[in-house]
């Protein structure tokens, strides 16, 4: 019984350091969406692997002045929903809502 035990402590130990990993890596990611060092659609199309398992409306959702209205407004357009994991897009979905979002950033900057 102790061998069992001590076989999976540091497997057990791995998952928790890899998924702490990925934790600080969307956090950063966010972060950085949110100061406008990133953009959303350019996350979309490179797809990092921290990122996969993200909802889709979550990661649109970050930047400033999007909340859940204008998310559900924007992926309506794709039509996309928006607990769809990022991973679980096409690569035409993806291009669709990179688009969808340069039209919408190019609106919000002019005012509209």
């Amino acid at each position: 019984m102790s061998a069992a035990t001590t076989a999976a402590a540091p497997q057990h130990l791995h998952a928790l350091a890899r998924a702490n990993e990925i934790r600080l890596a969307r956090a950063s990611t966010k972060r950085a969406i949110a100061s406008g060092e990133l953009r959303v659609a350019d996350v979309l199309l490179e797809c990092p692997a921290e990122i996969e398992r993200m909802e889709i409306g979550e990661l649109i959702s970050c930047q400033r002045r999007w909340g859940g209205q204008r998310t559900r407004r924007l992926l309506g357009t794709v039509p996309v929903v928006e607990t769809k994991l990022v991973g679980k897009l096409t690569e035409r979905q993806r291009h669709a809502i990179a688009n969808a979002l340069d039209v919408a950033s190019f609106t919000l900057a002019d005012g509209r």
